[in-house]
């Protein structure tokens, strides 16, 4: 097979697949090569012969009218098997062929001239031959005319099929071949039902981190190893077609009725590891998404990213295998669509507006700061709340958009109460990756001192992560806010991660209770406890802490008893438009 391909029996049907199908840009090309071999030898008719185990198919004939033969009837057959170039100057005194139906009806081959078309590494695929219905003698001069052109043809033929339809490191056919394939198979008749299966073996983070510390070799050797690892379980009798999607993912097609389908497949899988080295192993944690169907009704695409939706299904339920639905495809094209909306609505400035909550003294009952909160209304769902759409701009640069949209609204709010003689505090949340950017605290800075404000005039809160303490950007963030004077707290405390031991590593003044610790106060005895010791400790530590989500007087009463210094929530206010804040404050 070509030289790519002569690992496996697998690679080598899986190119021949390839070889065996129409495609107009390599044909044309075939069909020079075809015509320069006839009008060079003098001979009229001239094709190329592709071999499987059971076919033979004509390509770029010149002046031959048969397009596909059984193996038993292919003269070059022979040719293949002998792996060298076969001259009959008379098939009618030959008894290989003076009887056979080619020679004694049509196409009525009396002259028979083949050469292997073999790859780089010696692996025959076929031939270039020429025919006619008249005997010839057959020159030294022409023989090797006839070898050097099938050399050029097989040379050109493993070019092409390296040329964007294998992966170079596996010698898989890769993702360009996955959809030329499902192109193919819409062409087919009678219309078959069709299984793609997509598995995720590794994730690519792991690899680039091996090729980082072990080299390029190591990786690429793990990836080989993965791949035969795929071969050897999921070969039952008849190899399946195994792409390879981009690295550590791979796909397999499938005829609809065969028994190896997502959950099979990751049955077969389960436990399975790669080695790095003769001592080194990894574990592998197989994901599997799989789709059914019908390529003459499914765009090659389409059906590409319904199984890649049914396999990200399958990590985001931890599941190790993923059947397509169409109900949670749709709710995730909505959430992307939701994601552009907002895109949208930022950088067009229609929907999103900010609320503000107060902030009261536990002390002295009076209002001490208020904090901003987003809101948006959609101009199809109308009011979204934040928890649907503030994740989905995580982790994209939208993110940093909606934070400069919030603190840009917020600062100018402040400027124009402090023309109305209102000098509260205004608090925004900010991300991580908002803390991480170069500048940060500088050009919120800025923002205020051209408003004629200071930064005691704005609070950032953040939520604290793992990501914080791990990042030397997010804690020389945190420091260049502290610097400048700004206020910063903590969100959401007790919720999930929070780490004590690494708080004083970042320059907190205030930490803020979460609502799931509040909420249950007055109703369990646990989890009193657990608050009235937090708060004393984070006393002792000399934090503000202040407690969200107090929804009724006897958690407000509470929370004062246990030496809480500021609550927020629905008791004391609801978050407020700012000229409804205006008039709360008045009253």
């Amino acid at each position: 097979m070509l030289s790519q391909l002569n690992q496996s029996h697998s690679k080598r049907r899986a190119a021949l697949e390839m070889l065996k199908k129409n495609d107009r840009c390599r044909d044309e090309i075939l069909s020079q090569f075809t015509l320069l071999t006839s009008q060079l030898l003098g001979i009229p008719s001239c094709f190329v012969s592709i071999l499987d185990d059971e076919r033979q198919y004509i390509k770029a004939a010149q002046a031959f009218t048969l397009v596909e033969t059984s193996i038993q009837e292919a003269f070059c057959r022979y040719t293949v098997q002998c792996e060298q170039l076969l001259v009959c100057p008379d098939t009618w005194h030959d008894p290989r062929f003076d009887q056979h139906p080619l020679t004694r009806g049509a196409p009525f081959i009396r002259f028979y001239a083949g050469a292997p078309l073999i790859s780089g590494e010696d692996y025959v695929i076929g031939t270039l031959c020429v025919t006619d219905t008249q005997p010839h003698a057959f020159t030294v001069e022409q023989q090797a005319t006839l070898t050097t052109l099938a050399r050029l043809t097989a040379a050109f033929l493993d070019a092409w099929y390296a040329n964007g339809y294998v992966d170079t490191i596996t010698g898989l056919p890769n993702r360009q071949r996955l959809l030329r394939d499902l192109e193919l198979s819409s062409d087919a008749l009678p219309p078959q039902q069709w299984r793609l299966l997509m598995i995720d073996c590794i994730d690519t983070q792991h690899i680039f981190e091996v090729a980082r510390s072990l080299g390029m070799a190591a990786s690429e050797r793990l990836l080989r190893e993965l791949t035969q690892v795929l071969h050897q379980r999921l070969n039952s009798g008849k190899a399946p077609m195994l792409y390879m999607i981009n690295h550590g993912r791979f796909a397999l097609l499938l005829h609809s009725d065969d028994e190896l389908d997502g959950k099979l497949c990751s049955d077969r899988l389960r436990g399975i590891n790669a080695r790095l080295s003769d001592t080194i192993t990894i574990d592998l944690h197989i994901r599997v998404g799989e789709v059914l169907f019908s390529p003459q009704t499914l765009a090659p695409l389409e059906a590409i990213r319904r199984a890649l939706s049914a396999l990200h299904e399958a990590f985001v339920l931890q599941s190790p295998f993923q059947l397509f639905d169409s109900e949670s495809d749709h709710k995730r094209n909505q959430e992307f669509q939701r994601l552009n909306d907002l895109a949208r609505a930022v950088r067009g400035r229609y929907g999103l507006y900010l609320v503000y909550q107060p902030k009261v003294c536990l002390h002295t009952g009076k209002t001490v700061g208020l904090e901003a909160l987003l809101r948006w209304n959609h101009p199809v769902e109308g009011e979204i709340p934040p928890g649907r759409f503030i994740p989905l701009a995580a982790g994209t640069s939208l993110m940093a958009e909606l934070t400069d949209w919030v603190l840009d609204r917020a600062i100018k709010q402040l400027q124009r109460w402090a023309a109305k003689g209102i000098h509260l505090p205004v608090s925004v949340n900010v991300s991580v990756s908002d803390i991480c950017r170069p500048g940060f605290a500088d050009r919120q800075e800025s923002r205020l001192l051209r408003c004629g404000l200071t930064p005691e005039y704005l609070g950032i809160e953040c939520l604290e992560t793992e990501e914080i303490h791990a990042s030397p950007d997010a804690l020389y963030g945190f420091d260049m806010l502290k610097l400048r004077g700004f206020k910063i707290s903590l969100d959401d405390f007790g919720s999930g991660y929070s780490n004590i031991s690494y708080l004083r590593r970042i320059p907190i003044d205030v930490i803020k209770l979460d609502r799931s610790l509040i909420s249950r106060l007055q109703h369990d005895t646990a989890s009193g406890i657990i608050v009235r010791n937090v708060i004393s400790m984070l006393k002792d530590l000399d934090y503000v802490v202040l407690a969200e989500g107090v929804e009724d007087k006897a958690t407000y009463d509470r929370l004062q008893e246990l030496g809480c210094d500021e609550v927020q929530g629905f008791y004391c206010a609801a978050p407020l438009k700012a000229a409804a804040l205006e008039r709360w404050l008045r009253q």
